[in-house]
């Protein structure tokens, strides 16, 4: 067997009785994060350019889209994982060498269960599947510092968990993940210097092109079976020699995934944590601060802190904003947390922010660097102008694998996020379809997200 054919037999073989409770209720609550996040996306800019596409080029009405028309599966996936992305508020997981936000499979396996008319079960262990896939590469395939986005790993997990949702046998599932991994590499382009909206969209793009693979394997369509270990395969060409026995694989990597506190880069939440709760021990004032210096590890660094991945001063918009750790920690520190309003234009140009964010000066430190992503540690030291200093130093905070968010807390965010776009009642009959997802049809919940009113922009 080829390790795509490795890979599509664990595909194939797993089952929801392998889910433990804990992964399971890992995986409700990491749909109540993303759905909560889709719905504070719905009036986004992009997203209303995604809805005018969906009614210009159609689609069979099969598959649910929240705020906007009924259309294809591949469609489908595309616009809601848009809106579980937008934001850039979803789940994330840490390994080495990448860092991915799983959940941006959501929308495609939403799609591929309502099609299939799957239950409550076969939504979650299908979605158990595209993290497991995903995750285990970025911890044994990390594309980073070749070039290449984390959606490349993607393209594997998405196919693998439409495949899973569909119900493809193991032949099918195999020729999914063969054509989704050979066609769709993307490069980390999208993620440095001046960032454009592919940066919420990318992943987008991957589930509805990994959807469409699925579909064609399922119509009898193959792709190369030696997509990772053959002449020009992904070890060849990208990733370098691998190994992982996917016979010994589980389905609990949900479990090591994180859910985003602030609406912000994920490796930026220890830090912004940390400076609010600076702020409110010390009650310093923003326009009284000289400096601020935030030692933080390697990682964070190179992508929000101003290293290999470009400057973050001097943001402009919204996808700049939620990149600059300088701009983050001077949000909290003028706003008293960041959340969605922090990256209207009207807040991204003002003033206060404009001066503030320059004064922050964010340097890797190795020792930091060695202790991720098992931790996320930092050192602020808050310098003001009367010669005052402030220091705070953490190691994660709420929401990381060490301090688990509750189902309470991400309710509460779920709400926050959701109430401009969905009535109190209907936000509740939500939660409550995804406390007892397992015992639902998945139509009973993708019934509810058909009732979120229908936005303008098609």
């Amino acid at each position: 067997m080829t390790m795509v054919q490795e890979l599509a037999a664990f595909v194939v073989d797993g089952g929801f009785d392998d889910l433990s409770e804990s992964a399971v209720q890992a995986l409700k609550l990491r749909m109540l994060d993303g759905l909560g996040c889709a719905m504070g996306a719905l009036d986004g800019a992009p997203i209303r350019g995604l809805r005018d596409h969906l009614v210009d080029f159609g689609g069979r009405p099969r598959c649910t889209t929240m705020g906007g028309p009924k259309t294809a599966p591949d469609r489908a996936a595309l616009y809601n994982g848009a809106l579980v992305r937008y934001l850039d508020f979803n789940d994330s997981y840490l390994a080495k060498g990448e860092t991915c936000h799983p959940s941006d499979n959501l929308g495609a396996v939403l799609a591929a269960t309502e099609y299939a008319k799957g239950s409550g079960q076969d939504l979650l262990v299908s979605l158990a599947v595209a993290y497991q896939v995903q995750c285990r590469l970025s911890d044994v395939a990390p594309v980073r510092a070749k070039g290449f986005d984390h959606t490349t790993q993607g393209s594997y997990a998405v196919a693998a968990g439409v495949s899973k949702a569909l119900g493809l046998d193991a032949a099918e599932t195999a020729n999914a993940i063969a054509i989704s991994g050979t066609a769709f590499n993307a490069l980390r382009v999208t993620r440095t210097g001046t960032l454009s909206n592919w940066k919420g969209l990318a992943y987008p793009n991957t589930g509805f092109c990994g959807t469409h693979a699925a579909f064609l394997a399922k119509h009898g369509i193959t792709g190369p079976m030696e997509v990772f270990e053959g002449n020009k395969g992904f070890m060849d060409a990208i990733s370098g020699k691998f190994t992982i026995d996917w016979s010994q694989e589980d389905l609990e990597r949900v479990t090591r995934t994180i859910v985003k506190r602030f609406n912000a880069e994920v490796h930026s939440q220890s830090a912004t944590e940390g400076i609010l709760e600076l702020r409110s021990e010390t009650g310093f004032a923003a326009d009284q601060v000289d400096r601020i210096e935030i030692d933080i590890f390697d990682v964070a660094y190179n992508i929000i802190g101003g290293g290999e991945e470009g400057s973050k001063y001097g943001v402009r918009t919204k996808e700049e904003a939620d990149h600059s750790l300088q701009y983050v920690v001077s949000a909290a520190i003028l706003d008293g947390n960041v959340l969605p309003a922090a990256y209207s234009s009207d807040r991204i140009l003002r003033k206060d922010i404009q001066e503030l964010h320059r004064k922050v000066v964010v340097r890797p430190k190795k020792e930091y660097s060695d202790r991720f992503p098992a931790e996320m540690p930092c050192h602020l030291t808050v310098h003001m102008k009367d010669g005052r200093t402030f220091e705070k130093e953490k190691r994660d905070y709420e929401g990381f694998v060490t301090r688990p968010m509750t189902w309470a807390t991400a309710e509460a965010k779920f709400h926050a996020l959701a109430s401009p776009f969905a009535s109190e009642s209907l936000r509740k009959r939500i939660t409550g379809a995804l406390a007892n997802l397992d015992n639902l049809q998945a139509a009973d919940l993708l019934r509810l997200l058909a009732k979120i009113p229908r936005r303008g922009g098609g």
